[in-house]
């Protein structure tokens, strides 16, 4: 079994698709911090209430000095739709390619539904500090109350 990157290691620096097609890395966000959650699939309830938790709280990241970045496989075309429908403030990002971020750290995996197994995403949000380093990992997330509580940590670090 490989080992993905843990607290106190240095986040993959690997690019990823931003909607208008561009690309984005973690270290474009070097000298500040950074979070990056991660989440199943655009417009459907529990990452819809995410993103939007996400971007309610974007000016308190902001004025904390902490980047946002949410990532899903959802293609880049899909995000627009999905940021317009909702007014969401939090940038996105698509990581779609095959060995890609959610692949180096692990949260692209096997899921349960329904007696079926498949390949997702697991909701999951890394704090990165300042210097690139993951400060904290929330595996499994539980979407009430989430960005808060990233919130709080972020302001900590």
């Amino acid at each position: 079994m490989s080992t993905f990157p843990q607290v106190g290691d240095m986040i993959p620096d690997i690019t990823m698709t931003t909607p208008d097609g561009g690309s984005v890395k973690p270290s474009d966000f070097a000298g500040q911090k950074l979070v990056i959650f991660f989440y199943p699939k655009d417009d459907t309830p529990g990452c819809t209430t995410e993103n939007k938790d996400f971007s309610a709280l974007k000016a308190e990241f902001d004025a904390a000095g902490v980047a946002l970045l949410g990532v899903s496989k959802d293609t880049p075309a899909k995000h627009q739709k999905f940021i317009a429908k909702h007014g969401l403030t939090a940038p996105l990002a698509s990581d779609a390619e095959e060995g890609g971020m959610s692949d180096a750290l692990g949260v692209w995996a096997e899921k349960q539904m329904y007696g079926k197994t498949y390949m997702g995403m697991v909701r999951s949000t890394y704090l990165i500090d300042s210097q690139g380093k993951i400060a904290q990992v929330w595996d499994k997330v539980k979407v009430k109350g989430h960005a808060e509580d990233v919130l709080a940590a972020a302001k900590a670090l």
